[in-house]
């Protein structure tokens, strides 16, 4: 996503386009991982020294808020955030915390009446299990 893109993006989700924001947008548009809200303040400072991990931290909620970016919550991990645009669900290992795209397929809806009055907004999928990279470890223990 270029720039004027993502200067779009921000402003019909309703948010300003502040430097802070773009940077934090433009990070996570060019990262092919999923990093944590540390990892991406490291980064965003590296290049401006100006944005405070706050600040940063507040972006991201706001960009989540948004519907742009999607937070990854690994239990007992660190959150983690893509700002991918194609529907995709995640793998999460168990052993390392690597969290990996998967390729993304309808889910049945669940009945009406199993969600009463809630409204869904979202749902995704988490697979949790052992990567490739550590599963082949486990296997030979």
């Amino acid at each position: 996503m270029n720039a004027e893109a993502i200067k779009r993006s921000l402003q019909s989700s309703g948010l300003r386009c502040t430097a802070q924001r773009y940077a934090v947008m433009a990070f996570l548009m060019d990262h092919h991982g999923h990093p944590t809200a540390a990892e991406i303040f490291e980064a965003v400072n590296r290049v401006d020294s100006r944005s405070s991990r706050a600040t940063t931290y507040n972006n991201l909620r706001d960009l989540v808020k948004a519907g742009l970016v999607r937070e990854v919550a690994a239990e007992g991990r660190a959150g983690r955030f893509d700002a991918k645009g194609t529907r995709h669900h995640h793998f999460i290992c168990d052993r390392c915390g690597n969290v990996e795209d998967v390729e993304w397929y309808d889910v049945a809806k669940p009945a009406p009446r199993s969600l009463g009055k809630r409204i869904v907004r979202e749902s995704q999928i988490i697979f949790r299990g052992l990567c490739m990279k550590c599963a082949p470890r486990h296997i030979s223990r």
